[in-house]
């Protein structure tokens, strides 16, 4: 016998280095840790949401002790039993003879490795649990939805809130017992109990005992979950084409479930009764047994009933549980109340051009209130005319709201003013500029969606509300941002009284000379007025800063979290927020108005999706929207939130009547305020949200078909087009329009995506979803007929640019100093007759600063085609004269805010007979010939510029306006010198 080989020990030196080490490193760990909690917990009493804050401390604190004592002690009691009962005498066999060293190197420390098992995977199991907090939630406040299930007769919330917690429970009850029966077995190995290459019994009667329970326990526990797989058939994907239990899993596979529920509780009852028969040979035949019911019963049976039952009629087998999943999918969606309307059914292949002729000349809807100008492309051109100074900035995708002025409801492209940290200057990027200097962004910008100018340059929105200070038709009182989208770091604002104004406001007069300062005094921001919250904060941006500096004083506030969408997200973390925030005054205030979503992906029958690829498109790019990308297969638009861009304040409005919501409402008392709570003015302002839009026609490409034969055949299937103005294939945003829908009487605000043919080019039909509040959220489908090839989206596309009069043009546009860029392509409805096609052309300079500027617009109607300067011009060509009368022609809008710009159209060049001759009056010499000349000279300028005009040549443009310049100078020259002659 060898004797067992000695432990190595550690010197003293050793053991105190490495104990200040592990010291140090559980101090600075509780130290962040505690710093992020108290931070976390001064913004959420800022904001006025402790009620979240200590709701999820507490659920999650309750979840980690429960299921961290739960694992740990369980496990760690299995151990002990199994140490406790170990045998006192073990034969010294060779193996017994290599565990010994094992089991000297553990006796001694028996204590603290037990205790150290229970520890390490009480916190495992505790963090892991702590995440499943809102599944806790859920189940503890569930509210009814009203609604049974079709197979089970439960209300949909068992499935939506109950099923998912009895899983997560399941799930930990079976990591306890496989955890607890490793240990076991371990143990009884290490110390005897287990004996697998020693001669005779292999295992102790203590050893067979406590494992034969724990077996049972986790058979039994498989046949709970056999249990609850009945439940789970009603998410099965077996019907490929739709989501829900199928003929297969009802048919077969539930009356399996059942039975193996009824196996593996006798399978469970004969692992216990080993405890008393002790006989190996019972526990072996349950599981033979248990194993040969879930391949035989559970596996082959419906893989039989599907290969040679279901699959040979599949569309009529299949047709009762295809109509579940249809109305599942639509009332989990919000669709359960579509309104389809077949559209321009008698114009099919042959557009009635005289009667859209006189739908045009009538319109006082839809054509005024046309929309050229695309949010997506002039953020460049906002910056150019807006930005002021360089520590502002838009954001890149600008938006589109309404606002009704004199009576007029007009849709407009609008902007906040942003503060942009990413473009200080170098010598303004120090600490102190940063965060205390520049804090804020000031001014709302607002152009109408229908007007450009016809100043100096031509194609400019008409900014009608802008500038700094703010003026315009859109009364702003307060126009400072401290909130925004582009602003992602903290300041440090606020000063005590009398002390001079640090913060940068905005520029002196207009000028760049000098600027006027402020101090902030609103509502927002966590107080760092004591040492202690100065060390707080020191600690946790790490920057000594806030001790040091003179800018941190006794009435200093930290703003922080000033995204509204990261802003709404914390305060309601129940809520998947829309990716795109957009400002509107409000009684005269700045807020940003964001769309707050419940989700589940719990809804029994609806097809299952992923939220972010859902919402992505050609303006979002490829994996870059701002929704995650979790599985889904419910939503609603529950929630409607603001944050003022002053004060930060978020508050949350409850806009649709939803289960799920209302079940976070019982966990989280007065965080969600009722509608009725909602000024009318801020009413007015909501719109459609674009990220469950986006959702909504995913899920109508294939769930507007009614019948299940056909949704079975996927026949009238539709396809979202792809965006016809982008190089990469991605689909095609949804664009918000101002416009009469086919049965109304008047213009709505609504949000609208065509639809292709599934793989094809051709339209099928036009979704809108109004936002009008009397109106809000009815979607409306206009069906096209079917056998005829309506053009889409890219055939139109297509067309524009293959076009013998726009082909030239883009080749000019296209050059080394401009490029052409296609704005959004709209379709607009147009009475009962059909679609109209309306694209902007813009070109941008390539030179540095450059932004787009409107040159063209095409229409196209069937078959035709309009390409000229203005909308009204475009529709003349395509329906004849009169046409366009009912549009905004834009050259009826002069440049106010340009006093050089030039006028709407070129003067004509002056006759000879007309040019001044001095001479004609008493006392007057004829004219020189170097004033002739210089008459020659601006004709001959003022006909380059005309014709650079005409055709959108900047370079060509600028170059005539010089001409102009010097050959007017040199005219008021020779006439200076002719008068300064002698007799002159």
């Amino acid at each position: 016998m060898r004797p067992p080989v000695p432990v190595p020990t550690l010197s003293r030196r050793a053991k105190l280095v490495i104990g200040v080490v592990a010291v140090l490193l559980v101090l600075f760990t509780v130290i962040g840790t505690l710093t992020n909690v108290y931070v976390d917990y001064l913004w959420f009493d800022e904001t006025g949401f402790t009620e979240v804050f200590w709701t999820e401390v507490q659920t999650r604190a309750l979840l980690f002790a429960v299921t961290a004592v739960a694992t740990g002690g369980l496990v760690a009691l299995a151990v002990y039993l199994a140490y406790r009962f170990r045998p006192t005498f073990r034969p010294m066999s060779l193996e017994q003879q290599n565990l010994e060293r094992y089991r000297q190197s553990v006796e001694p420390r028996r204590k603290l490795v037990l205790a150290g098992i229970a520890v390490v995977l009480g916190l495992f199991a505790g963090i892991t649990a702590q995440g499943s907090w809102q599944t806790w939630l859920q189940f503890r406040n569930s509210t009814d939805f009203g609604t049974p299930d079709p197979q089970f007769g439960l209300d949909i919330s068992f499935f939506v809130f109950d099923y998912p917690f009895y899983r997560l429970v399941l799930g930990f009850g079976f990591a306890i017992v496989l955890l607890a029966l490793i240990g076991s077995v371990l143990t009884h190995y290490v110390f005897g109990g287990l004996r697998l290459q020693t001669p005779g019994q292999k295992l102790t009667g203590a050893a067979r005992v406590q494992l034969s329970v724990l077996v049972g326990a986790f058979v039994a526990l498989k046949a709970v979950a056999y249990w609850l797989d009945r439940y789970e058939l009603v998410y099965s994907d077996r019907g490929e084409v739709f989501t829900g239990a199928s003929y297969t899993d009802l048919n077969a596979l539930l009356p399996a479930k059942n039975i193996l529920v009824v196996v593996a509780a006798i399978c469970a009852i004969a692992f216990f009764a080993n405890i008393l028969v002790r006989n190996t040979l019972l526990p072996a035949a349950a599981l033979v047994l248990l194993l040969a019911s879930s391949l035989v019963i559970g596996v082959a049976y419906p893989a039989i009933v599907q290969q040679f039952v279901v699959n040979p009629s599949a569309n009529q087998r299949e047709a009762e549980y295809i109509e579940r999943a249809i109305a599942a999918t639509r009332d989990a969606y919000g669709l359960s109340d579509v309104e389809y309307v077949n559209y321009a059914q008698d114009t099919a292949g042959d557009p009635n051009v005289g009667a859209v002729l006189s739908e045009l000349r009538n319109d006082s809807e839809t054509i005024p209130n046309a929309r050229l100008l695309d949010p997506n492309v002039l953020s460049d051109t906002f910056t150019a005319r807006q930005q002021i100074r360089n520590v502002y900035g838009f954001a890149e995708k600008l938006d589109i709201d309404r606002y009704t002025i004199d009576g007029q409801t007009q849709d407009y492209v609008v902007a906040a003013r942003e503060l942009d940290s990413d473009s200080l200057s170098e010598n303004q990027d120090s600490w102190i500029n940063r965060h205390t200097v520049y804090t804020h962004g000031n001014g709302f910008v607002a152009a109408p969606a229908n007007q450009v100018t016809a100043g100096r340059e031509g194609g400019e929105p008409n900014f009608t509300t802008g500038n700094l200070p703010t003026t315009g038709n859109i009364p702003v009182d307060q126009s400072r941002l401290y909130y925004g989208e582009l602003m992602n770091d903290y300041s440090v604002v606020g000063a005590p009284e009398g002390a001079e104004p640090r913060e940068f406001d905005l520029p002196e007069g207009g000028t760049d000379e000098g600027q006027i300062n402020n101090t902030y005094d609103g509502e927002g921001g966590i107080g760092v007025g004591s040492f202690f919250r100065q060390l707080t904060f020191a600690i946790f941006y790490r920057e000594r800063n806030f001790l040091l500096s003179e800018a941190v004083n006794e009435e200093s506030k930290v703003l922080t979290i000033r995204n509204p969408r990261d802003r709404v997200e914390k305060a309601a973390p129940f809520l998947e927020v829309d990716g795109d925030p957009y400002p509107a005054v409000i009684d005269g205030r700045i807020v940003w108005i964001l769309d707050g979503y419940t989700t589940s992906d719990s809804y029994p029958y609806a097809e299952q999706m992923e939220l972010g690829e859902a919402a992505t498109d050609a303006l979002t790019g490829t994996g870059t929207t701002a929704l995650p990308n979790e599985t889904f297969n419910y939503i609603r638009n529950s929630v409607k939130a603001t944050v003022d861009a002053y004060d930060g304040t978020v508050t949350l409005y409850e806009w649709e009547a939803d289960p799920v919501l209302q079940t976070y409402m019982k966990a989280f008392p007065g965080v969600v305020q009722p509608l009725d709570s909602m000024s009318a003015e801020l009413v007015s302002h909501m719109r459609y949200p674009e990220d469950l839009f986006k959702v909504q026609r995913e899920i109508l490409t294939r769930y507007h078909v009614d019948d299940p034969v056909d949704f079975y055949n996927q026949n009238d299937r539709w396809q979202i087009p792809d965006d016809p103005t982008q190089d990469t294939a991605q689909d095609q945003p949804p664009y918000y329009i101002l416009a009469q829908r086919p049965g109304d009487e008047e213009a709505s605000f609504q949000l609208t995506s065509p639809m292709n043919a599934f793989e094809r080019q051709n339209l099928s039909a036009f979704i809108s979803a109004s936002s009008d509040p009397d109106t809000y959220g009815e979607i409306q489908i206009l069906q096209l007929p079917g056998n005829t090839p309506f053009r889409g989206p890219g055939q139109v596309q297509n067309a524009f640019e293959t076009n013998n009069l726009v082909r030239p043009d883009l080749t000019l546009f296209d050059s080394d100093s401009s490029e052409a860029v296609f704005g959004n392509l709209l379709t607009l409805p147009i009475g009962d007759e059909g679609l109209l096609y309306v694209e902007p052309l813009y070109v941008r300079s390539s030179g540095e600063g450059g932004f787009p500027l409107l040159q063209k617009v095409l229409v196209n109607f069937g078959d035709r085609i309009g390409y000229a300067n203005t909308l009204s011009e475009a529709l003349d060509q395509v329906f004849g004269a009169g046409a366009g009368e009912s549009a905004t022609d834009s050259n009826d809008i002069a440049d106010t805010d340009d006093e050089d710009a030039t006028p709407d159209t070129v003067p004509e060049p002056i006759p000879d007979a007309e040019v001044p001759v001095p001479g004609d009056g008493p006392g007057d010499e004829a004219a020189t010939p170097e004033m002739a000349g210089a008459v020659s000279d601006i004709n001959a300028a003022l006909e380059a510029l005309r014709t650079a005009q005409r055709g959108g040549d900047f370079a060509g443009q600028g170059a005539a306006l010089e001409d102009l310049q010097i050959a007017v100078d040199a005219y008021q020259a020779a006439q200076a010198a002719a008068e300064a002659a002698p007799g002159g």
